[in-house]
């Protein structure tokens, strides 16, 4: 069953935790770009990214800018693995 995951040729992983509890504890800009994001994104997933990105003194606005760019890297990634090789 694929639930909501939609139609993707991603590998989907399994959780060891709980991702509810993982989503209400990260910052509330963080939580809106995953509730808008084209992807089912793990918050631990997300919250790497964003840490990754505050670490390098980014504000808030260019941490969401680098969420955007490697979500579109990854629709990329699934886009070369639906298409029909001729």
């Amino acid at each position: 069953m694929n639930r909501n995951l939609g139609q993707t040729s991603l590998r989907r992983r399994r959780r060891s935790v709980d991702p509810m509890h993982t989503y209400d504890a990260l910052p509330t800009p963080l939580r809106h770009w995953l509730s808008q994001a084209a992807l089912p994104w793990s918050p631990t997933s997300a919250r790497k990214i964003w840490q990754r990105a505050q670490a390098k003194g980014l504000t808030t606005d260019h941490a969401l800018a680098l969420l955007h760019r490697s979500e579109a890297q990854t629709l990329a990634r699934d886009k070369r693995a639906t298409l029909p090789t001729k």
